[in-house]
């Protein structure tokens, strides 16, 4: 999933893991607050004024540090804050750019070539030098070692090369070609020394088995202790990209408080114990508007966070009934989308539109508001009756239930998303309550996400709150993927990784395949095309927007951190966002 909920879903499978770390020593204290409910505002004194404190990533305790492994540790989870490894590239989600990162820029001299240079002076913490030959290695552990996670770049590209110690060459294949999803692996895979991992793999053992506990990365920050509490990380002074971020990084040390839930990280961050974190908080607007805390988020208006992800109701389209494409709009017709944004997001998103494109930042040059008006939906309980009883031909039963003229009853079917993900939870029980209204049959049921993520991969399901692909540097085509395409996905009862649903259109895969190699000006009409089978099929129904990590600061301690009014870096931790961590400033500097 690529959504901003990843982080943290990802690592709920720590719960109950032994206390590993236990007795090892804390670094730093938990946050104290800085200066005091109201805007005292003079910052925490010694070593935890230099500290930033940062939560929403870590909910469980950390077990190792290997970045090809599974549950691995922030911050050295792939895609993670780039703060002890680092990507070639890094993606900014407000213009949809790739910004330099190990790599100066990427040069494209022809459409099946992209070429790399290297920033000067690339260097690991241990002071042996980052080459060339360190990107090749760190791709080609995919190649032969196919279980890791990036493993699926070697779908697209025929080969990695060092043209020379500082350049990076990557020829894209040509069956499949889809520069995009290439960009996305150059933006997204931490790079490796090969010095330390090539003796790892000649060991035996699976890459993702190696615990990697005192990680040797190319960042800005070492991790200097962990235990069940915290992980504390260190500046690392000697830092390769001092010329080129301008400097060091602000804090001398970052700090991630790990907590049991969302509603003790509320908390801490509310008495300034925290100075920013990712996590969902209910009505954060009154931190500031009612409390009067130096609190922010990137608006200071509803939404609050840029968009980045969508969430749909995805359908299964093999169930009697769902799999009729008429039934489907009406359901969608059913659902009250400002209600969700209202009641279930916290005003966190703008009732959701009926296309697969991101109507804001870096996808809103692709979305078609014309199209969405001529073929999608919204809220129009009358409009879903109609197309039941004169398109479908349904007739209502005396329970207020639909049926067929084949005999099949609307419901009772179930909608499901995993326990304790409250704000999806509340978005189903509007969707279940919008639909009896009309005339459907929908029970809503949250059991333990391991059970939703194994049944809405196997097509176990009738109806699911489930995520897609959320913004990157492959979006939208990525998500049309996730929705529309059937080639891959695995027949019901096996797992499938997209098109949960297994919908079926003739003409999706050739449209597909043109996107993907399509120059930008062709790209809006094909889009459009991709989009208006989406629309008229309703395999899935977007139900909300979500930023692509929230993105909440408290400026007791330190400021100047990123906003709509001062938008000199992308609300984000993971790509572009690091580029905050040398803007901020400690309070007690700033007044």
């Amino acid at each position: 999933m690529g959504s901003a909920r990843r982080t943290r879903r990802q690592v709920l499978i720590l719960a109950g893991t032994a206390g590993l770390w236990g007795g090892i020593l804390a670094g730093c204290g938990q946050g104290g607050g800085g200066g005091g409910a109201g805007g005292g505002r003079q910052g925490r004194s010694g070593r935890e004024g230099e500290t930033l404190f940062i939560a929403g990533f870590q909910w469980g305790p950390p077990r190792h540090f290997n970045p090809l492994g599974q549950s691995t540790a922030w911050p050295c989870n792939q895609n993670a804050m780039q703060l002890v490894y680092e990507t070639l590239l890094r993606f900014n989600l407000l213009d949809g750019s790739l910004q330099p990162g190990l790599g100066k820029e990427l040069q494209t001299p022809d459409e099946n070539t992209f070429v790399i240079p290297l920033q000067d002076g690339t260097a690991w913490q241990d002071g042996e030098p980052l080459t060339a030959h360190d990107v090749v290695f760190t791709f080609e552990l995919a190649k032969r070692h196919t279980e890791l996670s990036y493993a699926s770049f070697w779908d697209y590209v025929e080969k990695v090369e060092a043209t020379d110690d500082r350049t990076v060459t990557v020829t894209l294949g040509r069956e499949p070609y889809n520069p995009a999803l290439v960009k996305n692996s150059l933006a997204t895979t931490f790079i490796l020394p090969r010095h330390i991992w090539e003796p790892r793999e000649a060991e035996g053992k699976p890459m993702g088995e190696h615990e990697n506990l005192d990680p040797v990365g190319s960042g800005p920050y070492q991790v200097e202790s962990y235990n069940q509490q915290q992980i504390s990380l260190k500046r690392f002074d000697d830092y390769w990209g001092q010329q080129v971020m301008g400097g060091l990084p602000k804090p001398t040390y970052i700090v991630h408080p790990i907590f049991k839930g969302n509603q003790d990280g509320d908390l801490r961050f509310e008495r300034g114990g925290v100075d920013v974190m990712q996590q969902f908080t209910p009505q954060i607007w009154k931190m500031w508007e009612d409390k009067k805390l130096p609190v922010s988020t990137w608006y200071k208006e509803p939404p609050y966070h840029v968009p980045g992800g969508m969430p749909m109701l995805v359908i299964n389209t093999l169930r009697k009934g769902l799999d009729n494409p008429l039934v489907r709009r009406a359901l969608a017709f059913s659902i009250n989308y400002a209600d969700i944004a209202d009641k279930a997001m916290s005003r966190y998103s703008e009732p959701a539109n009926s296309s697969l494109i991101l109507p804001v930042g870096a996808e809103e040059k692709y979305f078609n508001k014309e199209n969405v008006e001529a073929n999608g939906w919204r809220y129009d309980p009358d409009e879903a009756v109609r197309i039941l009883e004169e398109e479908v031909g349904a007739t209502k039963e005396s329970d207020g239930v639909y049926v067929l003229p084949d005999g099949t009853r609307l419901g009772p079917y179930t909608a499901q998303t995993p326990t304790g993900w409250t704000d999806w939870q509340a978005a189903l029980r509007i969707v279940a309550a919008n639909a009896k209204a009309v005339g459907f049959d929908i029970r809503t049921e949250f059991p333990q996400a391991p059970n939703v993520t194994s049944s809405v991969q196997a097509g176990d399901f009738d109806l699911a709150c489930w995520s897609v692909a959320a913004t990157s540097a492959a979006t939208p085509w990525q998500r049309f993927r996730d929705v529309l395409d059937h080639r891959g996905v695995a027949e019901p009862g096996k797992p499938a990784f997209w098109n949960y649903g297994r919908f079926e259109d003739p003409n999706v895969a050739a449209l597909l395949d043109k996107a993907a190699g399509a120059d930008e000006s062709e790209l809006p009409a094909l889009y459009t095309e991709l989009d208006t089978i989406f629309m008229k099929n309703a395999p899935m129904i977007p139900l909300m927007y979500r930023p692509l990590e929230f993105f909440e600061f408290h400026e007791s301690n330190w400021t100047n951190f990123p906003s709509d009014d001062n938008p000199y870096a992308p609300p984000m931790f993971q790509g572009a966002g690091v580029t905050w961590l040398y803007q901020i400033r400690r309070i007690s500097e700033s007044d």
